[in-house]
């Protein structure tokens, strides 16, 4: 590359996606973009801890003909196209080169693009398309034989290996079981209160389930609402919902997550219009609803106002106790906790606000934090399927060490914990496997309800 060197030190500047334009979709043209970029990267190479993306395109690089981008072949792209999971660290925490810079460099969004043009193709398998499809296998949470026997069924070998053989998952990957009760068929909204003096932060709470948790952990959300009625917080659950479209995005579906957006929005812009805070407890749902959407569809007003809407549980708690208006009445110990920080979270511009709840705790009740702040390697999808298992396991090595970090008497931690429960499953598998001491895992809203003691 030519022209300066200096990297950008103003903040990352997003621009909206254009796929509705037929140009989105020219493979040529795209072709064309990913070798600038992969160009500027190779002469960089700052995120090659990230993913494992970049060590697969700086291995054909240095693989190729020239030791240059213009010796690998444009086939090959295509394998740093598929080990990209979207996560967005390398645009929003590592790449010197994102817009403002005049480089104009934004690696996920053109990985997107690539996906995109992939799916529009007919490329992606029908397998990838079916696991990235939660409503329809979350389907069949809630009905008790069939949640038992399918349960049951994926805990055995031969079952996994035939999944293994249809699904593409792999047969060691940890996978969620289906819930016995859905959330949203178990829970109720609270009742209404006066506001109160200081009451800047919304007063009260909408709450978007998510496919995860309606179907796979509700304790999740029971956790939150207990939280809610402690703080005196009127919520409900929001009317109707499908899956927020991330496994979708992911895929490069974008036309899905456009189906999915017409289903969201218009129910979600009526609890924003009605002044309703939303939280989504699944990172990956919030960010969503926070940045994609908002990219996809920037002239879509109710899109735009739901993103103001929308809220991270943390960030919505640590701005009530901002306003004063967090009780913090903690009154049970959590011991000693490794928590790890997921990519989705870091990503949304909002602080470590999970981390700075936890810390409030520990003034009051005895919490000794370990905090992690890397990528876990799940990934959504990527951690469980066939090609990319391993990878991910790989990938996740530095964090299951960290989380299991012991202190000088030689005490590891008591819990583990990750806003993102798909992450926090993955961390404890990587741990077992590297024979280290598997302690509890308690999603962080868990442990919130566990120190207020209720």
């Amino acid at each position: 590359m030519s022209g300066p060197r200096e990297g950008n030190l103003e903040a990352p500047t997003r621009h909206a996606v254009d796929w509705k334009n037929p140009a989105f979709y020219d493979e040529q043209a795209c072709f064309k973009e990913l070798e600038r970029i992969f160009d500027i990267c190779h002469g960089c190479r700052r995120c090659v801890s990230l993913c494992q993306s970049f060590p697969t395109l700086f291995d054909l690089v240095d693989e190729g003909t020239t030791g240059e981008v213009d010796g690998v072949k444009k086939e090959d792209y295509w394998k740093v196209v598929d080990q990209c999971y979207l996560c967005d660290l390398c645009y929003m925490t590592k790449c010197p080169y994102v817009p403002p810079h005049e480089w104009n460099l934004d690696f996920p969004h053109t990985m997107l693009r690539a996906k995109a043009i992939k799916f529009r193709k007919g490329e992606v398998p029908a397998r990838d398309r079916f696991l990235a499809s939660t409503d329809v296998h979350g389907q069949f949470a809630g009905i008790p034989i069939v949640v038992q026997a399918v349960n049951a069924l994926n805990r055995t070998a031969p079952v996994r290996r035939a999944m293994e053989a249809a699904l593409g998952v792999h047969r060691e990957a940890w996978m969620p079981e289906l819930a016995a009760r859905r959330f949203r068929w178990s829970a109720s909204g609270s009742g209404d209160h006066p506001v109160k003096d200081g009451e800047r932060t919304p007063g009260k709470v909408a709450i978007f389930s998510t496919c995860y948790v309606n179907y796979n952990e509700p304790g999740i959300g029971h956790d939150l609402l207990k939280v809610l009625e402690h703080n005196e917080i009127p919520y409900v659950l929001v009317e109707k919902e499908k899956c927020c479209g991330m496994p979708k995005f992911e895929l490069g579906d974008l036309d899905a997550v456009e189906r999915h957006k017409q289903a969201n929005v218009p129910v979600l812009a009526r609890y924003a219009k009605e002044g309703f805070a939303i939280l989504s407890v699944i990172p990956s749902c919030t960010l969503m609803f926070k940045q994609e959407l908002p990219l996809l569809f920037p002239d879509d007003s109710d899109v735009q106002r739901v993103k103001e809407a929308m809220w991270d549980p943390f960030e919505y708690l640590m701005a009530r106790h901002r306003d004063g208006l967090l009780k913090t009445d903690f009154r049970q110990a959590l011991g000693r906790v490794s928590y790890h920080i997921p990519c989705h979270g870091r990503v949304q511009n909002i602080g470590r606000k999970t981390e700075e709840m936890l810390k409030l705790i520990g003034t009051k009740v005895d919490v000794q934090l370990n905090t992690v702040e890397r990528c876990s390697g799940h990934a959504g999808t990527y951690g469980v399927k066939k090609p990319y298992h391993e990878v991910a396991m790989k990938i996740g090595r530095p964090v299951f060490k960290a989380m299991g970090k012991t202190d000088g008497d030689g005490r590891g931690p008591d819990v583990i914990s990750s806003d993102c429960a798909l992450a926090g499953h993955h961390i404890a598998q990587g741990m077992q496997r590297q024979q280290l001491p598997v302690p509890e895992l308690k999603h962080p809203l868990s442990l919130v309800r566990t120190a207020y003691g209720l």
